[in-house]
């Protein structure tokens, strides 16, 4: 007579793996610290810019507006324990320029503010005038709105800001744009370097760094951290070129000065990288 053999008795199920409550300290504190830390600074910045845009709204002259300006950026990053280093002042010329620096996040524009000399204008999106409050701080101070989707009226900004530049007005850009969440050096439109290249003015890379650590895109509370501003050496167009290839050159030779310096990796490269393996993948 067969015999099956005896089945094995079952194993008993698995406890659930132990909680970690030393674990769970660190982390509470963690996030306990960053929601004091990113509410005190909120405060602080919506606060003195109030009182920023309460004192724009009555003061005459665009010179003591931006002044006022500069000032409260410089307090927001000091009452917000943000250190501040700034490498390279030195190498801004005193008359006509344009400055171009990478953007990765929010505060960026608080930062140049506290660095750069009032005689700067600002050229951002237009989207940026619809923003409440914002885009009246903005307007008070004499920053050029330029569209970015509607051809014709981007054609009639950026003869504005030509104008602007011809007329020796100093001008500051982000060329790439916009930012996005993850790390990396977006590609630069054309827009900064046609003007310079028009107008026959030098070029200034500056490198950012430290702001996307502090306020990265998706997070609402800003954490602590350091920023670093450091202005490179100015590139000048070449005369001997027309001014298309005179604006790609100025452009090329800005975005590679500034990913040599800014510790980022270059996202256009990897952007063009999918590109070309999407097409290999429809081919």
């Amino acid at each position: 007579m067969l015999q099956t053999p005896a089945t094995p008795p079952a194993s008993p199920p698995a406890s659930p793996a132990p909680t970690d409550p030393a674990g769970r300290r660190e982390r509470l504190p963690a996030l306990l610290g960053r929601v004091v830390y990113g509410s005190w600074t909120w405060l602080v910045f919506v606060v003195v810019a109030l009182v920023t845009l309460l004192l724009l709204l009555v003061l005459p002259g665009i010179d003591r507006r931006r002044h006022v300006t500069g000032v409260a950026a410089r307090f927001i990053l000091k009452l917000a324990g943000v250190p501040l280093a700034v490498t390279g002042m030195e190498r801004l010329p005193p008359g006509q320029c344009m400055v171009v620096a990478n953007h990765s996040s929010y505060i960026d524009a608080i930062v140049v503010k506290a660095v750069l000399p009032e005689r700067f204008a600002y050229v951002v999106k237009r989207e940026m005038a619809s923003v409440p409050l914002a885009g009246l701080l903005l307007e008070r101070i004499g920053t050029e709105f330029v569209e970015r989707f509607d051809r014709h009226k981007g054609g009639l900004d950026a003869r504005r800001v030509l104008r602007s530049a011809t007329s020796g007005q100093p001008l500051l850009f982000f060329p790439e744009g916009t930012f996005e969440p993850e790390p990396g050096l977006l590609r630069f439109r054309i827009g900064a370097f046609a003007s310079a290249a028009r107008a026959r003015c030098p070029v200034v890379p500056c490198v950012i760094r430290g702001t996307r650590d502090i306020l990265p895109s998706p997070l609402f509370f800003p954490r602590p951290g350091k920023v670093e501003f450091e202005v490179l050496e100015p590139l000048h167009p070449d005369p001997a070129l027309p001014p298309e290839r005179a604006s790609a050159a100025l452009r090329d030779a800005a975005r590679a000065a500034i990913l040599a310096r800014v510790g980022e990796p270059d996202a256009a490269t990897e952007d063009a990288a999918r590109e070309d393996a999407a097409g290999e993948r429809v081919g």
